[in-house]
């Protein structure tokens, strides 16, 4: 949850949808109870062990598609705090008083279920034996991960809770979707700061206003709006000392941005005291005077009367603009009055213990001058087939074709820094570009890797099992479920002059990194087919004239939509389909029709058919 009182929406307009390049090559921490939660609840459908599932995939397409080096953070031991608040949650959503309910003595707290415990143990494990980091953190593992990204350890932090800002985030990716043009939703502090003047101790004081995860309720009768006009006035240094004098009771001082700058008397006089103005024309002076001469705000052709004043009119002179700011001034301060006697009047408050949370920078297992141990290693992968093969019985095929992505990637990374004799997975090598891909805006090239038989034992290592070895094609198990994979990009195959490939989409710059050579020459040949092209403009509309042909005779001429229907109904109504075709074979009618239609020539433009059929 976070911050209380619909604080996201808040934060909406300040929301940047980041690109497909938006992690490449960068670290981003990622709170891996939030990601076990949210498979658990998005996945209805009967699927064996979900948290593992989507784990896998996610993580794959964030390191091979979007290119991140991803650190996994997860939850050490909860405040006392924060198990009370889950307490209270509980009970609130079942309609159980409260007041019974026992409070968490001092460093005692409620250890999560064993259930989630055995996911985040299981993931972490998957995330291991995937090559990548895991830290657990002291408390919550979105303070750790803003930890990370406030010390510049990661780029961002993948976090639902908007309380890592409290924590001294300052790049949270709220959510992501692979299968989108902009997948990350993305907020930067700065972005907050230049558009809501808050800084990190302005949202303390907020979520202390409005309530959080370790103190649900905050102060009774504060909302969000009124809890932003409040801190607002405030600069970041002074909001929670502030925060303290009130919840004493002490004297309510008013801010200065509250006090008006303008309280000043106008020519001796107070600004309550207004001057007299006329009834009629609504201006200063005397309506006596006003009707014999008009005054000096109304301008008539014969300057004998002033105008009437229209309605709704308000005067601008001097003592009228003081008199409505005296009157603002007074407003605000009554408000800001009521806003202190409802913090005065909260047991307790702000809780100390909240704060020096949220202010703690030590929120890992490591020194402050050593800082974390961060490194990506390979993928282990025959014991992940094993662990895989164990949980979720899938095929080591399946797994393979699905770590492709993932392990071309890491070959790309390692070829760009140094030249290795290695095969991918043991068997494939690069072969060549097949061409470049463009998908939701984003250009990619489709690379060939080759199947290399000869090499594939010499590769292998030798505590490989023979059915393994089989099984290194790398096919697709069909029976899985393809809309729960969260859009994983699976390599397509194909053979080519009697040699196997798969094709993988790759990021330009790295196989620009990785393989220069293979990128040039790829580029001087679709230059030579352009140049082509242009020199042989006639061989090219013949091109097209036999391509048009060819599919004319392979898919044949489009069926008229109602030749189509008929088909469909006989399917689910064979009774009734058979009464209406010999219906109309018996009518004098149908026979012309059909005639017509069969007598229509492919030669007509695909437009003009489009016309003559559904117009």
């Amino acid at each position: 949850m976070g911050v209380g009182g619909n604080f996201w929406d808040l934060l909406k307009p300040y929301a940047r949808n980041e690109g497909f390049d938006f992690l490449r090559n960068k670290r981003v921490a990622i709170d891996l109870s939030f990601w076990i939660v949210q498979h658990n609840n998005v996945i209805k459908t009967h699927v064996n062990k979900p948290h593992l599932r989507l784990t896998f995939f996610r993580t794959i397409n964030l390191f091979s598609k979007f290119g991140a080096f991803p650190v996994f953070v997860v939850d050490g031991t909860p405040s006392p705090l924060k198990s009370q608040a889950r307490i209270a949650r509980f009970f609130r959503s079942s309609g159980i008083e409260l007041t019974s309910l026992p409070v968490p003595g001092g460093g005692v707290s409620a250890e999560r279920n064993s259930s989630f415990s055995k996911c985040v143990q299981e993931c972490v494990e998957l995330a291991k034996l995937l090559g990548i980091p895991v830290l657990k953190a002291k408390g919550e593992a979105e303070a750790l991960c803003a930890q990370l990204n406030n010390e510049d350890h990661v780029y961002a932090c993948i976090a639902p809770d908007s309380d890592a800002f409290l924590f001294g985030a300052k790049c949270i990716i709220k959510s992501f979707a692979p299968n989108s043009k902009e997948p990350f939703e993305c907020y930067n502090m700065s972005d907050i700061e230049a558009g809501l003047g808050l800084k990190r101790k302005h949202l303390i004081a907020i979520s202390l206003l409005v309530g959080n995860d370790h103190d649900l309720s905050g102060v009774q009768g504060i909302g969000l709006d009124s809890a932003l006009r409040f801190v607002q006035a405030f600069s970041e240094d002074d909001v929670l000392n502030r925060l303290h004098e009130i919840g004493k009771g002490n004297a309510f001082q008013i801010p200065i941005d509250i006090k008006s700058e303008d309280n000043v008397d106008i020519d001796g006089s107070s600004p309550n005291t207004k001057q007299p103005h006329c009834s009629f024309c609504g201006h200063p002076g005397s309506k006596k005077d006003h009707t014999k001469f008009s005054c000096e705000f109304c301008v008539t052709d014969n300057h004998e009367s002033c105008l009437k004043k229209p309605e709704g009119f308000k005067c601008d002179c001097i003592s009228c603009g003081m008199n409505r700011k005296h009157k603002e001034q007074k407003k605000m301060e009554n408000w800001h009055t009521r806003i202190c006697d409802k913090i005065a009047k909260e047991p307790n408050f702000p809780k100390d213990e909240i704060i020096d949370m949220y202010l703690c920078n030590d929120n890992g297992y490591f020194s402050a001058n050593d800082g974390p141990q961060i490194s990506w290693e390979q993928p282990k992968v025959e014991l992940l087939i094993g662990f895989l093969n164990f949980h979720q019985h899938w095929d080591p095929s399946y797994i393979r074709r699905i770590m492709f992505p993932m392990m071309s990637t890491i070959f790309l990374r390692e070829m760009a820094t140094t030249t290795t004799d290695n095969l991918l997975f043991g068997q494939f090598e690069f072969d060549s570009l097949k061409r470049v891909k463009t998908r939701y805006g984003y250009q990619s090239y489709v690379v060939k890797w080759k199947r290399v038989m000869g090499n594939v034992a010499s590769k292998t290592p030798s505590n490989q099992s023979g059915t393994q070895q089989d099984a290194m094609d790398l096919e697709l198990d069909e029976t899985v479920d393809l809309h729960l994979l969260d859009d994983c990009d699976f390599p397509e195959t194909c053979e080519e002059g009697g040699c196997s490939f798969l094709l993988t989409d790759e990021n330009m710059d790295l196989i620009g990194a990785a393989f220069p050579e293979e990128v040039k020459r790829f580029w001087q040949e679709q230059e030579l087919k352009e140049s082509k092209r242009k020199k042989n403009p006639t061989s090219r509309s013949q091109e097209n004239e036999t391509s048009s042909t060819s599919s004319l005779n392979s898919k044949g001429v489009q069926l008229n939509i109602t030749e189509f229907f008929p088909t469909t109904k006989s399917k689910h109504n064979p009774k009734h389909g058979e009464e209406s075709s010999s219906k109309k074979d018996d009518s004098p009618d149908s026979g012309g029709s059909k005639m017509k239609r069969k007598s229509s020539s492919p030669n007509i433009p695909k437009s003009v058919r489009r016309r003559l059929l559904f117009d």
